[in-house]
This record gives C-alpha cells, sequence and structure tokens, in this order.
C-alpha cells in the first residue's frame, strides 16, 4: 500500500476539487443546453426560447452564488447540492413533458367523463389559466436548477481553504478556471454526443456525472459531513432512478410527446440540427392512414397533400425554363421535391441539404422506419434519391453555393425548398446576398423558385421574401399562391433573370407539358397568380432581409408565434 504524505494527500484532495469543479461546469452546461432544447421543442422552435431559457439560468446562478454564503456548513451543503441538482436534472424533461400532456388531454378527459360533445370542450377560462401556467414550468425549472448550480463555485472555494486551513490568494481564479474548462468541454460533449440521443437518455447521462462527482465528494470527506449515511442511501435511490429514466424514460415522453401533436407519433429523431418526428392519423374508409413530418414541431408535409405544394414549387419553374438539362435544388431533404424535377427530361440534378442523417432517413426509410411507415415514404419518394442523375451535398448551403461558383457551375433551373425563416441561420438564407450569389449560378433563360411562407397567415414576411429576390438583381419577380389543406394558404416566389416575366412565358407557352399531373393544371397555375384587392397596398413598408438584419426572421416570428406545429393552443385546435 502507498503510503502518501501530507503534502501529497492535500494535493490529491485539492485536485479531487477542481476535477469535481470541472465536471459540475459541464454538467451545468449541458443542463442548459437541455432545458434550453426541451423549451424550444414544446414552446415552438424560436431562437427567444432558447435565448430566454440560457439568461434565466445564468441570471438565476448569479442568485444561487449569492445565496450560497447563507450556507454555514459546506460540505454538507455541497454533498446534498449535488444530490438536488442529478435529482432535478434528470427529472425536469419527464416531469414537463407529463404536465404538458395531462394539461392537453384534460378537455378530452372531462368531455368524456360528463359526456360532452368534442365540439363543446372546456377550452376557456380556469383552462386557457392552466395552459398559459404550463407554458412557464420550463423556465421555471431552469430558473430553479440554474439557482441550485450557482451555488457549486462558492461552496467549492469554501471546501479548498478548509482543506488548506488558510486564505488562497488565487482560490477564485483557479476555480473559475476549472469551471470554464469543463464548461468548454460540456459544450463539446453535448454537440458530439449529447444532441445524438434522446432527451432524457442525455438527461440521464448528465445527472449520472453529478451523481458520481457527488459521491466522489462524499467518500473523500465523509467525515466532515453530517447525516453521511442518509446521503449515501439518497445516491443508491437516484442512482436507481438515473438507470430507469436512462432506460425507460424515451418510452414515456414518447407517449406524452403523442398529446403535443395533433395525431399518434410513430417515430421520432434527434439529428445533429433538428428534431424530426412522424405523425400517424388514421382514417376510415379507402383513404387508409395519413402520414405527417414535423421538423422542429413545424409541419413539413402531409401524405395527404403534399402532392400539391410540391407540384406548385417545381413545375412552374421547370416549365417557363429555356432547358431541363441540368437542375439545383437547394434544401428538400424529403427527396419529394426531388421526385418532381426528375419527372422532367433532366440530366443532372444537384441537391444540396445540410441533414446527412434526414436525408439518410428518406433514402433508406427501410434501415430506420417502422415497416409501414417506411413502406409509405418509400411511396411518396418513389426512390428519388437513388436515381444516378442525382448528385448529393450534406454542407451548409451558404458555403456550398460558393464553392460551385468557384466550379463555374451553371443550372436551368434552381428550387429552393428550405424551412421557413424561423431560426437566425435559415435567415441567411433567404437573404439579398444569397440570392445574389445564386443568381449567378443560374442561367440566363432559366428560372429561380423559392419556397415563401404563408401569405395569409404570415402576409409580410412572405412580401419580404418577393421584394429580398427582386433586390438581388433579378429582372422579373412575381409570386403565386395556391391552398395546402394542411398548411392552409401557401405561397412562393419565381424569378427570371431577362426576357419574359413568369407569368407571361406561362400564358404563351404553346407545347404541352411532358407530363400530366394528380393537382396541377395550366388553369390552376394561371389563377394562381392573382391576389385578393389591395393585398400588396402594404409592400411599399416591408423591407428586403439584407444579410445579418435578422428582418425576414422577425416578421415570420411576429406572425407565427402561435401558429406552432405543438403545444397548438387550445383555440386554435380543430
Amino acid at each position: 500500500m502507498i503510503r502518501l504524505s501530507p503534502r501529497q494527500r492535500l494535493l490529491l484532495d485539492d485536485t479531487l476539487l477542481i476535477s469535481i469543479m470541472a465536471v459540475l461546469a459541464a454538467c451545468g452546461l449541458i443542463y442548459e443546453y437541455l432545458l434550453s432544447h426541451y423549451a424550444a421543442r414544446v414552446l415552438g422552435s424560436m431562437e427567444t426560447v432558447i435565448y430566454a431559457m440560457i439568461g434565466i439560468m445564468i441570471v438565476s446562478m448569479g442568485l444561487g452564488a449569492f445565496a450560497a454564503k447563507h450556507i454555514k456548513d459546506p460540505f454538507k451543503g455541497f454533498a446534498w447540492l449535488e444530490v438536488n441538482v442529478a435529482l432535478l436534472g434528470c427529472s425536469a424533461t419527464i416531469i414537463l413533458a407529463s404536465l404538458t400532456g395531462f394539461t392537453l388531454a384534460l378537455p378530452s378527459i372531462i368531455a368524456n367523463t360528463f359526456s360532452i360533445p368534442q365540439d363543446m370542450l372546456p377550452l376557456g377560462g380556469l383552462y386557457q389559466q392552466l395552459v398559459s401556467v404550463t407554458e412557464v414550468l420550463p423556465y421555471c425549472f431552469g430558473f430553479v436548477l440554474g439557482f441550485l448550480i450557482g451555488m457549486e463555485i462558492p461552496l467549492i472555494a469554501r471546501i479548498r481553504e478548509h482543506v488548506y486551513g488558510k486564505h488562497l490568494a488565487n482560490n477564485v481564479g483557479t476555480i473559475y478556471g476549472a469551471d470554464y474548462i469543463g464548461a468548454g468541454v460540456g459544450a463539446a460533449v453535448w454537440v458530439l454526443i449529447m444532441l445524438k440521443l434522446e432527451i432524457n437518455q442525455a438527461a440521464a447521462i448528465t445527472a449520472s456525472l453529478n451523481l458520481i462527482a457527488g459521491g466522489c465528494f462524499l467518500w473523500r470527506h465523509f467525515k466532515h459531513i453530517k447525516q453521511g449515511t442518509l446521503l449515501i442511501i439518497c445516491h443508491l435511490v437516484l442512482l436507481v432512478m438515473i438507470v430507469m429514466v436512462y432506460s425507460l424514460g424515451g418510452r414515456w415522453s414518447e407517449k406524452m410527446q403523442d398529446l403535443l401533436y395533433l395525431d399518434k407519433v410513430v417515430y421520432q429523431q434527434q439529428t445533429r440540427f433538428q428534431n424530426l418526428v412522424f405523425t400517424q392519423r388514421d382514417m376510415s374508409g379507402e383513404m387508409g392512414s395519413i402520414y405527417s413530418f414535423y421538423i422542429n414541431g413545424r409541419l413539413q408535409f402531409s401524405s395527404l397533400d403534399e402532392q400539391i405544394y410540391h407540384q406548385m414549387l417545381v413545375h412552374p419553374a421547370m416549365a417557363i425554363s429555356a432547358r431541363q438539362e441540368k437542375v439545383l435544388v437547394i434544401g428538400g431533404g424529403d427527396g419529394l421535391a426531388l421526385r418532381e424535377v426528375l419527372q422532367w427530361p433532366v440530366e443532372q440534378v444537384t441537391l444540396i441539404d445540410l441533414d446527412d442523417e434526414l436525408v439518410a432517413l428518406f433514402k433508406q426509410p427501410e434501415r430506420f422506419l417502422p415497416p409501414h411507415l417506411a413502406d409509405k415514404m418509400s411511396s411518396l419518394t418513389q426512390g428519388s434519391f437513388s436515381d444516378p442523375r442525382v448528385e448529393l451535398f450534406h454542407n451548409d448551403a451558404f458555403v456550398q453555393i460558393e464553392q460551385l461558383l468557384a466550379q463555374g457551375q451553371l443550372y436551368d433551373s434552381v428550387i429552393i425548398d428550405l424551412p421557413d425563416p424561423s431560426h437566425p441561420d435559415l435567415n441567411k438564407l433567404y437573404s439579398k446576398h444569397f440570392y445574389a450569389k445564386v443568381r449567378q449560378l443560374l442561367a440566363a433563360d432559366g428560372a429561380l423558385v423559392v419556397q415563401s411562407t404563408s401569405p395569409f397567415h404570415a402576409k409580410h414576411a412572405f412580401i419580404s421574401i418577393g421584394k429580398t429576390v427582386a433586390a438581388a438583381g433579378f429582372q422579373h419577380t412575381q409570386q403565386y399562391h395556391q391552398n395546402v389543406p394542411s398548411f392552409g394558404e401557401w405561397g412562393w416566389t419565381i424569378a427570371t433573370k431577362m426576357g419574359a416575366s413568369p407569368e407571361q412565358r406561362i400564358n404563351t407557352m404553346m407545347a404541352p407539358w411532358p407530363m400530366e399531373f394528380s393537382w396541377l393544371n395550366e388553369a390552376v397555375l394561371k389563377a394562381a397568380f392573382v391576389f385578393p384587392h389591395r393585398f400588396y397596398d402594404s409592400a411599399p413598408d416591408v423591407e428586403v432581409n439584407e444579410l445579418g438584419s435578422h428582418t425576414l426572421y422577425h416578421y415570420h416570428h411576429n406572425a407565427w408565434q402561435s401558429e406552432m406545429g405543438v403545444f397548438i393552443e387550445p383555440e386554435t385546435r380543430p
């Protein structure tokens, strides 16, 4: 047995304390990201939700640091603190999912209990207040957890001075150094590991690190801690709970998540970039089941009517382009726009989508999805990703466009099928700078089309996209719209570099289209360019979306903040 000198034992104790601080800093940062991520998923994928959660936790950590001075015994206080942080960090998402699910199910429970017709559900008054409380709960959990985490550094500082038996001149600097390094490691762990895990598994793993750190502290300083035996029992009970959350939490949350969507959730996956959810609605008769696909709580398509959206997106631009040999698709990782492009006599299609996991899901659905869902997605995509004419790039479109320009690429049609600009990172892909770069990739007699959100629900965002495309140097920019039942009224922006305008080209097309469509025909397309009386009267006041301005993001956020795919307000439920 190795005998350590007093100085060596002192260094060992101090190294353990500094290591514990670094681990706790990593856990604290991961908890911030976990709760922010969960709040954004439930309340809507809005950047304001994420920033608000992180801000609240940082402020509460400061308050916790002030409150730590009231803990008389730092050894006992720190040991109990870690038990509570691990308990709250492990259970927060499950508790929130359960409360949110119960709140949304409550009107139906009351209606079934008292035989109230479904069109008379109790959705106002007290229930509406309960919904509002449920929406605030993630922030409350974030505040409490941040408050507890904020106590860690002051307590560790006091414990270090107790261990050394004197005031340490560099105590604060040493502890903050460990804290910053640990937080950096935590950020790397979040990006590389935690984002790929189910959220409850990530919470359980993080809580286990808290538990291990607390256990090491308890073992090393047991003689200084009153109620040490009770703490050991609590650690063991908490360990069992963490194992249960890791094993069963995902299943439980999935059942609760069913209540966050209008239909049954049949598959969900967290990629490095976004949360993917498929839902299923069973219909009677010949309709079978309807499948919907959501990204970060926002509906991307429904199998019921996706053909309307994708035909309106793709075929007008393809029809008015002088050639259809070489096409660029930006976004469209589900392969449905690609399916429509491949109906034309194209020679090469280049598709850019950042999320390789999303593309893999639709390229080989049999590898990832339940059999019935995989069969449905295969029938929708029609193997579009397996076509030898398709070239895939998994990269930020903002970066990939520059690479294509450097290669001297030129395309007959460009189709931009990106999610709505609900995130600042997406906002740059709707900027004048980006469209100007795309314009350089477009052949002189080609056409560009951009999905442009709803002209009804987000009118200023829709108009801003049109004005931004025009400001990027296109000679003719026009907009058109169509009702897509799952989305409501939806719109697109189409542009040409020179020659006749898109609408003039459509009106003068002589040759019939090379195929028939299930929805689109020439009459429907011509009518799509007609807007209600005085629709564009507010256009002079709508701003162009410059790079870095976030103009469009704010237009979109203000219009859609209550129009989420998850946690739908009672009055907007069908």
